[in-house]
């Protein structure tokens, strides 16, 4: 049998439902339509005074006001409903945007409109003390509608939920669509704010330690920051991203214990090298210089000796003392070669020296040591030299007419390149052993031909001992590996038979052909210089100029006046050749014969005007 709910019949109860009588005792209605009565099985409790009985007046009139408002209450309820249908729950909202009780395509217009708005606009994300902007579209952010509004949801049946909405907002942060690559690009980007720690050391005030403590670092928390970035970017406000700290290898009480026990016995007192003839010494300035400390892995520092300064402070005080190694050379006087000795240097040996410094910088009594020395071969021995066979003139050549800063130039590389010997089967390069020719050489500013008219530039008039070499060699037989003639002629020089130089671009070099080492000899005055070769003579060399053709006619070039315009006659240019025929010293049997054809551009008339 089923029991009905309770509805109001009059003073009886409906039929299912128990109900007390006035006198006392339940009663239950069988259901069945007679409307008889069964008594309860229970005995009747004596009536109690003052008791009210639900069918009393007072009671009756409470049952009706209950209903009267569970039925109100009903009605508002459906009422609630039909008129909310449809629309987007009360109290929403999303990303702080209230959309609460909007059409929900009214909703989805302003949510994009906004939220659109401010996917392209930078937020700023600041990372521990560190600001930087952040732009969502850019970094793959925006709103994935479907996931966020089932996130929103729609009308809520519970009554509680639906009254609460009146008076409470249900904020919501909207699903987040994700490009994973370019969320991450952002993401190390953003990397770049990271601040590694700052490792304890020891650092000098003068000569002073000082103890320098450590400062912990602190990194982006990368996955961490991805949840905040997804989550939260849509909310328009500025963003903390959680880091992470990154601790420093070395701590204070490892500073503290570097600066007692390792800097300051090292500044304590000066330490002194003794050499031959000379000491050396480092103040307390110089030792604090040298002293490196890092992180030993275990909280504290170790040290390390800087060698490189120990060496600057120390070899200026200690060159006297040093013999430097010199090459076998040798001396022309009155057509004869002597042979100069070979010096064997006498050098500090620094790695050996200072392998005492760590132990002298500890020491609490004396902090002397002793420079080591090693002996140092030269490149070119005596007895190398000796078998080179240099007794004679093989080969020389003279030019003249410069004068003023070509002159100063001349004499400069003629210093140089005095006394250089090739060894056989070596090649001289003029540009390898003089190196760069600049001011700090000793050159000068002199006269130049550039693109074919007078200029200046430092170094100038290397051009005509580059040709006076190259004809010494031409005439010696050493064999051309290179040379380069002007582009245009110049009269002073032979034709088809000069050589042009520029540092880095342009070289002479000749090979030492021969079984025997050749020695270079170079002199110059005031308007002239000659080089000659000295070795054992094996050949006998010819020159013959070619006849001159093919002459072209010099344009005209007008310049404004003024330093940069340097006026000219021009010249014609012309084709022309020469042959080098080597003929065999002692039988005078021809070796070889080579023709050599230049062409000279014509040199333009300049103007200025």
């Amino acid at each position: 049998m089923s029991v009905s709910p309770i509805r109001v019949c009059g003073e009886l109860a409906c039929a299912g439902a128990p109900f007390l009588r006035p006198s006392g005792g339940w009663f239950v209605t069988s259901g069945s339509s007679t409307g008889r009565h069964t008594r309860a099985q229970h005995p009747e409790p004596e009536p109690t005074p003052g008791l009210r009985f639900p069918n009393s007046p007072a009671a009756r009139r409470a049952g009706i006001a209950v209903g009267v408002l569970m039925a109100a209450a009903g009605i508002a309820y459906a009422v609630d409903w039909s008129l909310s249908s449809g629309l987007v729950p009360r109290g929403v909202q999303v990303a702080g945007i209230d959309i609460g009780g909007m059409d929900r395509d009214a909703a989805q217009a302003t949510l994009e409109t906004e939220l659109n708005r401010r996917a392209t606009q930078p937020l700023t994300v600041r990372i521990g003390d560190q600001s930087a902007d952040f732009v969502p579209s850019v970094a793959g952010l925006g709103v994935d509608w479907s996931a966020t509004w089932d996130r929103i949801g729609g009308q809520p049946l519970n009554p509680f939920t639906r009254l609460t909405s009146l008076f409470a907002d249900r904020p919501i942060e909207p699903v987040a669509a994700v490009d994973d690559v370019a969320l991450d690009k952002q993401l190390q980007a953003l990397s770049a704010y990271d601040r590694q720690p700052v490792e304890g050391t020891v650092g000098f005030e003068e000569a002073r330690p000082v103890p320098v403590y450590p400062v912990p670092g602190r990194v982006l928390d990368t996955p961490e920051a991805r949840t905040v970035l997804t989550e939260h970017w849509a909310d328009g406000t500025a963003l903390d991203l959680p880091v992470v700290a990154t601790p420093a290898q070395v701590t204070e009480q490892g500073v503290d214990t570097a600066v007692a026990t390792i800097a300051e016995p090292a500044v304590r007192t000066p330490v002194t090298f003794t050499g031959k003839g000379g000491n050396g010494t480092l103040d307390a300035e110089q030792i604090a210089s040298l002293l490196k400390f890092a992180p030993d892995g275990s909280g504290g520092l170790a040290v390390s000796y800087d060698n490189d300064a120990a060496i600057a402070a120390l070899a200026p005080q200690l060159e006297s003392t040093e013999v430097e190694p010199k090459d076998a050379s040798f001396t022309v006087s009155g057509g004869r070669v002597t042979l100069v000795p070979a010096v064997v240097g006498d050098k500090i040996s620094w790695e050996k020296t200072l392998e005492a410094l760590p132990a002298l910088l500890t020491a609490t009594g004396d902090r002397t040591g002793t420079v080591i020395y090693e002996p140092v071969q030269p490149k070119l021995t005596t007895e190398d030299a000796g078998k080179f066979g240099v007794t004679e003139e093989i080969g020389s050549f003279t030019t003249s007419g410069f004068s003023g800063p070509s002159g100063v130039n001349i004499r400069t590389v003629a210093r140089k390149v005095d006394g250089a010997v090739v060894r056989p089967g070596d090649t001289f390069s003029l540009n390898g052993f003089t190196g760069p020719r600049t001011a700090a050489e000793g050159y000068v500013e002199s006269g130049i031909i550039d693109k074919g008219r007078p200029s200046t530039a430092v170094g100038g008039g290397i051009s005509q001992f580059a040709t006076t070499l190259y004809n010494a060699a031409y005439f010696a037989g050493m064999e051309d590996a290179g040379h380069t003639e002007h582009s245009y002629y110049i009269s002073r020089y032979p034709a088809a038979r000069e050589a042009t130089v520029f540092d880095g671009a342009i070289d002479l070099q000749f090979r030492n052909n021969t079984p025997f080492g050749v020695y270079l000899q170079a002199t110059a005055d005031d308007s002239s210089v000659t080089v000659r070769l000295w070795s054992t003579k094996t050949v006998e060399v010819e020159s013959i100029p070619g006849t001159r053709t093919k002459e072209t006619e010099p344009e005209t070039i007008t310049l404004p006046k003024g330093k940069e315009c340097i006026a000219t006659e021009g010249a014609p240019g012309f084709t022309t050749s020469d042959t080098r025929v080597i003929k065999d010293y002692r039988t005078g049997k021809e070796i070889s014969r080579h023709t050599r054809t230049v062409k000279y551009d014509p040199i333009p008339v300049v103007k200025c005007e």
